[in-house]
């Protein structure tokens, strides 16, 4: 079994891609490099129509044109993924529209934090190669860059998933693949080039460099927990209540249309400081998306608005409304918002300044992950479970631990007010997937944190530190703590690798819930022995010690207990933020 779970690790970890390594002397002479349209060798896309007019894979198999166009992604379309904007290659179906990887050096351009490659193996299974970056100024990095499978690939990795696959003999009822990976550039640094792999299975179809965050902190986010049934809404306008942590004089915010097979259309959108209910302080003011005033998010991808003059109030309420012009009958969302939002009747009622049109609510986060403020000094990401998510704090109340941990922030002179990024996910774990990944579930327990570490950690706005709080619901279903060990120290050299500080919380007691069994609580217990004497992490919340009973280590102090014994309530939340060196963040 340890061989067999020891191999899974394994190929989830070729998705975190290899650490850079920049080296100062000067670069040998290298052909000139040319823009990857230039160095097009191979045909993915056909027409269902022609589908021998593509062979992507060696045997005649390619990808559906019609299911690309059905999830957004048309020939040129600009897509922003993980942070990043790739473009679609502007080819016809049946014309040459990627890189067989073979040492080939391409022109790119800009300064970021990661280079983004649109991606998919062709070899059976993760194909992966070594390639040099270069810099302006001589220098240069290596990294390593692997490929997922088309066919075969993790579907809770995926950039978008296809239908079908066209072949010679008919089409093929089977998911095909795409998947954005990123690798860590030399910070600061000019990109001028980059030489790809030596794998003929390695197919790119698109790359850029991710741009820093400088300039904005995330102030408030959510991970998509899963893709679910929704509504339907026709012609509706959601009104979504969120709480900051730091603020700043400027705004916008990020919608995802994670985990999708079709593109959802934004008719408009607007953000206010919330008064009470629907009801804003004062009118909302208008969003915009790249100039227009809405925009249509295709299948796995994002989209960020563009920058506004607002004074976002620290640890404050917005409203933040977005109109759905057409039919949304499933959504990505993040299930456990412990907070009331609003929906509207028909019509686009986001710049409504009464709250009338509000008439039904919900109590999930759909399609919004992030609000961004102007300036300030970065976020701290928080991944985690059910505890961090807030479960059994009280609605409407912001009194998970997060919360109260940005308001010590907040209120303290001795480090910087970083902004606190809480991406808990009730019922999640380090190294299963509860929600596959693909397709309208209702489970809404995520993709693990491996899984989800590259989108809820990597990509998010101006992270500088990590806090890594899980663990619990594998041990809990069955998962050794070996198996937890080693998806932990894998987060941890994935987030080293891109310049983050990371942070490891001990797993607290739940002795009489009904899963927390002796047995359990031995490997969570082994666990957090490991987190304690490991040099693995740049520091240790010792939650564990927080919250246990002194009389009985295996269970919460009553005091601190929901009364589920596996959550606390808000007096256990609130021991958990107050013990937080702040000096480690």
């Amino acid at each position: 079994m340890r061989r067999r779970i020891w191999g899974r690790v394994v190929a989830l970890a070729l998705l975190s891609v290899a650490v850079t390594v920049p080296a100062e002397a000067s670069s040998p002479a290298v052909e000139r490099p040319v823009p990857l349209e230039q160095l097009f060798d191979n045909t993915a896309v056909s027409d269902d129509a022609r589908p021998g007019e593509a062979d992507f894979d060696g045997s005649g198999g390619s990808l559906s044109a019609q299911d690309l166009a059905a999830a957004g992604w048309t020939p040129g379309r600009s897509l922003t993924v993980q942070g990043a904007r790739l473009t679609w290659p502007r080819r016809a179906a049946g014309e040459p529209d990627n890189v067989r990887a073979d040492g080939q050096s391409v022109r790119v351009s800009g300064r970021g934090d990661a280079l983004a490659f649109l991606v998919a193996g062709t070899g059976g299974g993760g194909d992966a190669g070594a390639g040099v970056v270069r810099y302006a100024n001589g220098s240069r990095s290596s990294y390593r860059l692997t490929a997922p499978d088309w066919r075969r690939g993790p579907l809770a990795t995926k950039a978008v998933a296809l239908p079908h696959v066209n072949t010679p003999s008919g089409q093929l009822a089977e998911k095909a693949r795409l998947y954005v990976v990123t690798v860590p550039l030399a910070r600061g640094r000019e990109v001028s080039s980059v030489e790809l792999p030596r794998n003929n299975d390695l197919h790119v179809f698109a790359l850029s460099v991710r741009a820093d965050t400088r300039g904005w902190t995330g102030s408030w986010a959510a991970s998509t927990s899963g893709y679910t049934a929704a509504g339907p809404w026709t012609d509706r306008t959601l009104r979504l209540v969120v709480h900051t942590s730091a603020g700043g004089p400027r705004v916008r915010i990020r919608l995802d249309n994670t985990f999708a097979a079709a593109p959802v259309r934004i008719g408009s959108a607007t953000v206010a400081v919330q008064a009470s209910g629907a009801s804003p302080r004062s009118a909302p003011v208008p969003l915009s998306f790249r100039g227009a005033a809405g925009t249509e998010i295709p299948a796995g991808a994002q989209a960020f608005s563009d920058p506004l003059t607002f004074d976002v109030p620290a640890d404050t309420n917005l409203l933040v409304s977005f109109h759905l012009p057409g039919t949304v009958t499933a959504a990505p969302v993040h299930s456990m918002a412990l907070q009331q939002s609003y929906v509207s009747g028909p019509g686009d009622h986001a710049a409504d300044a009464a709250p009338d049109a509000y008439t039904s609510t919900i109590t999930n986060w759909p399609l919004l992950t992030g609000v961004d403020v102007g300036g300030g000094p970065g976020s701290v990401v928080l991944l985690g479970d059910s505890i961090t998510d807030g479960d059994k704090s009280t609605l409407n109340a912001n009194r998970r631990w997060p919360n109260v941990l940005a308001a010590r922030l907040l209120n303290q002179s001795v480090v910087p007010h970083y902004g606190v990024l809480n991406h808990g996910i009730s019922a999640n774990r380090v190294v299963t997937d509860r929600y596959p990944g693909d397709g309208v579930s209702t489970d809404t327990g995520g993709v693990s944190s491996l899984h989800r570490f590259d989108r809820d950690v990597l990509a998010q706005t101006s992270a500088r530190t990590a806090v890594v709080f899980q663990g619990i619901n594998d041990v809990r279903w069955g998962a050794s703590a070996e198996q937890v060990v080693t998806g932990l120290r894998e987060i941890a050299d994935r987030a080293h690798a891109r310049g983050l500080r990371v942070l490891a919380a001990t797993i607290v007691p739940c002795e009489g819930e009904a899963r927390c069994t002796v047995a359990v609580d031995a490997q969570r217990s082994a666990v957090n022995s490991w987190i304690r004497s490991s040099s693995t992490f740049d520091g240790v919340l010792d939650f564990d010690a927080v919250l246990r009973d002194p009389a009985r280590p295996a269970r919460m102090l009553p005091v601190y207990d929901s009364g589920d014994h596996l959550h606390p309530g808000d007096a256990g939340l609130a021991a958990l933020a107050e013990s937080v060196d702040l000096r480690l963040l």
